[in-house]
């Protein structure tokens, strides 16, 4: 037997779940990953969209009450042609973007703080925890009256939401660094810059990435929220208004374009998470 086809066998009897090194040396088609990791979310996706248009096409009597999908489309297609779609959207990306890198900056300044100094944390505590408990978004109406219905009350908004989940992820993961290796790099001479950098930062990652994710839904939901009670642009203002004229396919469409933002940028964290912490995953 050639040493071809012994390669050929060989290969053939190495299973992915054998061991570390047979997925080494025999690593998963990139099909056969799609396949894992996104089929059943498309099937479920799939599924849940054609269960959604039967009900509304033969279970809900009223159209009032629900939009089929078809007709979710088609609204976001003449919402698009319109230039409505597009301009809220950039009103509203605008103010989620710039809310959102600022309360990150913070955010992670202030876990880091926290992490660092236990009377930092001592100080820093009850304000996190009570503010974190409180419903900012009733806060609303008063960032509002304080800076007025432009883009900054909804920036506030968003900050005041997206801030803290990124600060108790970050000081978390901080916090939960091995102090066995921490003493172990201090017995070989390691200075405070090269613990943090070298063991400290790369743990917690995973804690801050976790934490950016959750952000995102919270502020989305600030945009909408403040746009609700003060805007005159913004896919908060097209659902108010599509409520208000019992717009079933309108108000659906800003809220399924809200879903599809949420569900990219998620995706592109766990994208990034995977480049950064790959030891965290299959």
């Amino acid at each position: 037997m050639s040493a071809s086809s012994e390669g050929l066998k060989a290969a053939g009897a190495a299973k992915p779940g054998q061991s570390a090194s047979a997925r080494q040396l025999f690593p998963r088609r990139p099909l056969a990953i799609i396949r894992r990791r996104y089929l059943a979310s498309f099937l479920s996706v799939a599924g849940g969209l054609a269960l959604w248009e039967l009900t509304s096409r033969f279970l809900v009597a009223n159209a009032l009450f629900l939009a089929a999908p078809s007709e979710i489309v088609e609204a976001i297609y003449n919402l698009a042609r319109s230039g409505q779609l597009w301009r809220d959207v950039g009103i509203s990306a605008a103010e989620f973007a710039l809310g959102y890198l600022i309360a990150d900056v913070l955010g992670i300044a202030l876990g880091l703080a926290m992490a660092a100094s236990a009377t930092t944390k001592r100080a820093m505590q009850p304000w996190v925890s009570g503010l974190y408990a409180t419903p900012v978004i009733a806060l609303a109406p008063l960032f509002i009256l304080w800076f007025g219905i432009g883009i900054w009350s909804k920036v506030v908004v968003v900050i005041s939401l997206v801030i803290f989940p990124v600060a108790i992820n970050t000081e978390a993961g901080l916090r939960t660094t091995s102090e066995r290796l921490i003493e172990m790099l201090r017995s070989f001479g390691a200075t405070r810059a090269q613990i943090f950098y070298k063991v400290s930062l790369p743990s917690a990652v995973p804690f801050i990435l976790a934490g950016l994710k959750l952000g995102i839904g919270r502020g989305l939901i600030g945009v909408v929220v403040a746009e609700l009670f003060g805007s005159r642009a913004g896919l908060g203002n097209l659902i108010s208004q599509s409520a208000d004229a019992f717009n079933m396919p309108d108000l659906f469409a800003g809220v399924i374009v809200l879903a599809i933002a949420g569900i990219v940028m998620t995706a592109g964290f766990g994208w990034l998470e995977d480049r950064l912490v790959p030891w965290t995953h299959d």
